[in-house]
C-alpha cells in the first residue's frame, strides 16, 4: 500500500493549499469541498477551522497532565496510507429491501458511532452506500471510511452549516435540518462562477448555484450523480443516505478502482482538486478505520 508522499512523488503532483480547482465547495476565501467537476466551487468551509480545533484539542490534552489527570483516551497514530484502510467490514444486508435499508445496519453502526463520535445514522448511511456501490460498480471497491472522511470534511456529517458546529443535524429521516446550503457561486475572489442550473430547486437560489447537503453537492453534479438510497423514490441531496450513495457514484465513476493509490487519488481530486482536502479526507477516513474520533 502506498503513502500519499509515495504517490505524489511518483506522479510529480504539486502540493497546494489554495483549493482553487474544486467542484463541491466550502465557504472560505479559498474554494473548498466540491464534488461535481465545477472549478473552484465554494460551500461550507469546515477546513478553515481545522487548525483552531487541533490547537484547542492539544491545549486541553496538555492541561490534563498539568493537573495530574490522564487523557480520557489514548488515540493511535494516523497512518498515511493511500487509500486509507477500509475499517470495520460492513455486514451483508438486503440492499433491495423496501424502505430505508441503512436502518438494518444500525446495530453495526452503533458501536462505531460510540467510538468515533459520529452519529449512528451517518455511519449506517456510509455503510449502506458502500454495499450498494459494491453491487452497482464492483470494480470500484470504495470503503465506507472514505465516504465518512468526506462527510467529516464537508459538513461534519450533516452538523456544520458553514457558520457553526451543531448548526444543523440529521432528523429521524436522515435529512439535514436546517438545510446546509453553501455560499453563492457568483465568481467572487476564490469562488467559482456557476449560474443557476436547478431553478433554485435544491439550493433556493435562482441566480447562482450553491453546494448543498451533508456531502455538499452542487446542483449540476447532483443531476449527473444523484441517487436514491433510502427507498422513497426521490434522490435528495439533503438526505444523508442519498448523499452518501451519490458521492460513491461520483467517486467510482471518476476514479475506477479505489483500492489503488492512483484510483483513490484520482477520485478524490474529482471531488475536490485540492491536496489539502485530500489529506484531510485521508486522515479522517484513517481515524474512522481505527474506530477513533478525528482530532
Amino acid at each position: 500500500m502506498s503513502t500519499v508522499a509515495d504517490y505524489w512523488n511518483d506522479h510529480r503532483l504539486i502540493t497546494s493549499a489554495s483549493r482553487s480547482n474544486g467542484s463541491h465547495g466550502s465557504e472560505t476565501v479559498t474554494s473548498l469541498p466540491m464534488g461535481s467537476g465545477a472549478k473552484g466551487a465554494a460551500g461550507c468551509g469546515c477546513g478553515a477551522v481545522l487548525a483552531v480545533i487541533m490547537v484547542i484539542s492539544f491545549v486541553g490534552w496538555a492541561l490534563s497532565f498539568m493537573d495530574g489527570a490522564a487523557p480520557i483516551r489514548q488515540l493511535q497514530p494516523i497512518p498515511d496510507n493511500v487509500p486509507p484502510a477500509a475499517g470495520e467490514p460492513v455486514p451483508s444486508i438486503d440492499i433491495h429491501a423496501e424502505g430505508r435499508t441503512s436502518d438494518h445496519l444500525r446495530y453495526w453502526a452503533d458501536p462505531i458511532a460510540a467510538d468515533t463520535g459520529v452519529s449512528s445514522q451517518a455511519i449506517a448511511a456510509y455503510g449502506n452506500a458502500a454495499l450498494i456501490a459494491a453491487e452497482a460498480w464492483p470494480e470500484c471497491g470504495i470503503a465506507w471510511t472514505t465516504l465518512a472522511g468526506i462527510g467529516y470534511v464537508e459538513t461534519r456529517h450533516g452538523t456544520y452549516n458553514g457558520k457553526m458546529f451543531g448548526g444543523s443535524s440529521l432528523d429521524e429521516n436522515g435529512v439535514a435540518t436546517p438545510p446546509i446550503i453553501g455560499i453563492a457561486l457568483d465568481g467572487s475572489p476564490g469562488v467559482a462562477r456557476i449560474q443557476d442550473t436547478d431553478d433554485g430547486k435544491y439550493d433556493g437560489d435562482t441566480e447562482y448555484d450553491r453546494a448543498v447537503g451533508p456531502m455538499q453537492f452542487i446542483p449540476e453534479s447532483w443531476k449527473r450523480y444523484g441517487r436514491d438510497a433510502n427507498g422513497d423514490g426521490y434522490a435528495d441531496p439533503h438526505q444523508i443516505d442519498d448523499a452518501a450513495l451519490s458521492a460513491a457514484h461520483l467517486l467510482c465513476k471518476t476514479g475506477g478502482n479505489l483500492t489503488t493509490a492512483e484510483g483513490w487519488t484520482t477520485a478524490l481530486y474529482a471531488y475536490n482538486r485540492s491536496t489539502e482536502y485530500l489529506i484531510n479526507v485521508r486522515d479522517a477516513a484513517a481515524s474512522y478505520a481505527l474506530r477513533q474520533p478525528v482530532i
